[in-house]
């Protein structure tokens, strides 16, 4: 067992936890183990889950860290033992399978896709949900950086004070309803304090390394994963914005909006992927001032314990990259999508990111980037661009 606190409680252990009956996903990372000691200390009766997700992590890989490796599992299942906890270790091979999918298939259209968004949308937040009623549990617990306040009943997402490890983004598409049933204890720490009370529990995960943000690529090389998926490329070309040949590639799902190496293309200045079209195979390489983007257009928007104004219009900061810059821009929302109009054109915004909307540190929701406009020419004349 691992030591319990005596005397004063922290901030951190807020009474309402009390009694409540919880699952806990646990990825043998140190998070979600301090996670799962916080609640089992603020008196919570926790359920431990493992979620395995198929992918097999080779010897020399290990290092780099997938989540949900039998290193992992075991991991796990240790800190549930010594919070003297139950501990499930569920199959999801073939929802990770259908994730697999989509991000394959993304990278097909020429889009960016966000699978980690996805996993906590059908996953983390869904389907160990009705993992946790089956078991007749309350909710479930995780080890994001973020914090979940409720307001008339209704659930309020807030970035988490560690704004280097913030995870509130990751949180914009999964919906209310399963928010407001979604305990974030990590939400008021620092990474640092983490680890720290990691440590003085004895944990085994204290000094353990991060994983990485896409658990079933261990190599953290997409690319190898689109030829072991036998995902079909679309060779072609790069060329200018004027659409003058640069060069040759061997497919358009080796590139990303926004990227600036790995192109292998020789210029004066740096050059940006612009955009992608797997159908002609062409590549789109322009300076910094051409791959600035205007607007974009957000579809299934999903929105948290907050609701669009009745004139459909409203500004706010928008975030579209995990740990990314967020912008300021007006928004307008009419038949299930959101038109986004930037202060000042921003670069790297991806058809198949998500976007986040935010008022200061809340996340009001945000929806799936599905068109983008770039900057005009006319406009790029007339700023000397």
């Amino acid at each position: 067992m691992f030591p319990i606190l005596f005397g004063m409680k922290p901030d951190w252990m807020r009474p309402e936890w009390a009694g409540k009956s919880l699952v806990v996903a646990m990825s043998g990372g140190v998070d979600s183990s301090v996670a799962a000691w916080m609640l089992e200390q603020g008196g919570s009766k926790l359920i431990g889950m493992f979620m395995r997700n198929g992918v097999k992590v080779a010897a020399h890989e290990v290092a780099k860290k997938s989540c949900c490796s039998l290193g992992d599992a075991r991991d796990a299942r240790m800190v549930a033992d010594g919070l003297g906890i139950p501990f499930h270790a569920v199959d999801l091979k073939e929802e990770f399978r259908d994730i697999i999918k989509y991000f394959t298939s993304e990278y097909s259209k020429g889009r960016t896709p966000n699978p980690c968004c996805v996993c906590n949308r059908d996953l983390k937040f869904d389907r160990l949900l009705r993992f946790a009623e089956e078991l007749g549990a309350e909710g479930v617990v995780t080890g994001h950086y973020a914090r979940i306040d409720h307001v008339d009943g209704r659930p309020h997402v807030y970035r988490g004070v560690d704004h280097g490890k913030d995870q509130s983004y990751q949180l914009f598409c999964v919906a209310e309803e399963n928010l407001a049933r979604t305990y974030l204890p990590l939400g008021g720490l620092q990474k640092s304090e983490v680890r720290r009370l990691a440590g003085e529990a004895g944990m085994r995960t204290a000094s353990k390394a991060d994983s990485q943000e896409v658990c079933f690529i261990p190599s953290n090389d997409y690319r190898k994963l689109l030829k072991q998926e036998g995902t079909t490329l679309h060779p072609g070309q790069f060329v200018d914005t004027a659409g003058a040949v640069l060069g040759e590639h061997v497919g358009t799902e080796h590139f990303t909006i926004g990227q600036r190496r790995g192109h292998g293309i020789a210029s004066t200045e740096p050059l940006y992927v612009v955009e992608l079209s797997p159908s002609t195979g062409r590549v789109v390489l322009g300076s910094l001032a051409e791959a600035g983007f205007s607007s974009m257009e957000v579809a299934e928007p999903n929105w948290i314990g907050w609701d669009v104004p009745d004139s459909k219009s409203f500004r706010c900061e928008v975030q579209w990259r995990h740990l990314g810059r967020t912008a300021l821009c007006n928004v307008s929302v009419e038949a299930g999508m959101a038109q986004v109009e930037f202060d000042e054109p921003q670069v790297a915004v991806a058809a198949g990111q998500g976007a986040a909307f935010y008022e200061g540190d809340r996340l009001l929701g945000g929806g799936w980037i599905d068109s983008t406009s770039r900057v005009s020419a006319a406009a790029l004349d007339s700023t000397g661009a």
